[in-house]
């Protein structure tokens, strides 16, 4: 697999004009202008580089990570270093948006270093693009001309801190946007929760739960074909949990149905549900339920 350390390396590999500036980028249409067209297809590649593009894809599919990338009309696309791309020459986009590229170290040492971790549209493996409304269009692009217009400037000393505060900008409304999409997008959360607790049940319905442990979060979202990043968030929206307190509230769910069996000991309950230390599945029944697996056991247990 190809991996492309510098900006100017990655711009090469894609047919694209030389960045102005050796770690940052930033591409626009504009009138009769198209965005240049970009290599016609690629085996799997990295670089170290944020991506962050608006597009119309005519045709085709972009690989993400693991799966498709979700995006139509009007798609905000967010891709982090070292993830996974891939494209066949079946990919062909409308070469109207804008895209900027920036190399991971253009931002070391800033505020906005910390803030970009924060942000879990760059952290999807199985990534669905942002889709804005034509207002949030013309947000964007307002923002991004302003980029444009520095960029093209005779660089000073303070250009790339005017770059910066714009493109935080740039992304802090994405983060709103994100915000929005999530909230509107409850019958997915609905469904992605429904598919959760399907999977934990075949986990623990075949035995595996005794026979391997507790499963990662990243396990059960390899499953289900997501990442557990947008998993997690989406849960968060919907339910106000994540996919680890959804995952801990199942095991006490379960736990309650052993311990009200007389002929299992609290032990034996810990280990049928994947726990390898029967204090720490003490600890979590007591933590979430107020009492203790022998007091539940006592306080509703069958005559």
């Amino acid at each position: 697999m190809k991996h492309f350390k510098t900006l100017s390396a990655y711009f090469e590999y894609m047919s694209l004009p030389s960045p102005e500036n050796p770690m940052f980028s930033v591409l626009a249409s504009s009138g009769e202008n198209f965005l240049p067209c970009p290599r016609e297809k690629s085996p799997p590649i990295t670089n170290d580089c944020y991506s962050i593009s608006l597009k119309k894809i005519v045709k085709g599919q972009l690989t993400y990570g693991r799966t498709k990338y979700d995006f139509t009309n009007g798609a905000l696309i967010f891709i982090a270093p070292r993830q996974v791309l891939e494209w066949d020459d079946s990919l062909v986009f409308e070469q109207k948006g804008f895209s900027i590229n920036f190399h991971e170290d253009f931002i070391k040492g800033t505020e906005l270093e910390q803030k970009i971790k924060k942000w879990g549209f760059f952290s999807y493996s199985a990534n669905e693009a942002l889709h804005l409304s034509p207002s949030e269009e013309k947000q964007m692009e307002a923002i991004v001309a302003n980029i444009k217009t520095e960029y093209h400037n005779n660089q000073d000393e303070f250009s790339k801190d005017i770059i910066i505060s714009q493109l935080s900008t740039l992304l802090k409304y994405a983060n709103r946007f994100y915000e929005r999409q999530f909230i509107n997008r409850k019958e997915l959360s609905t469904t992605l929760l429904d598919q959760l607790y399907t999977e934990l049940d075949n986990y623990s319905e075949s035995g595996q739960l005794e026979k391997k442990g507790i499963p990662s979060i990243e396990e059960i979202a390899h499953k289900m074909s997501v990442s557990q990043r947008y998993l997690s968030d989406s849960l968060k929206k919907e339910t106000g949990k994540t996919t680890s307190e959804h995952l801990q509230l199942y095991l006490i769910d379960e736990a309650k149905n052993f311990l009200l069996k007389p002929n299992k000991s609290i032990s034996e309950v810990a280990y049928l549900l994947g726990f390898e230390y029967p204090q720490y599945f003490s600890r979590l029944f007591k933590k979430k339920e107020g009492l203790s697996p022998t007091e539940y056991r006592e306080k509703y247990k069958l005559n």
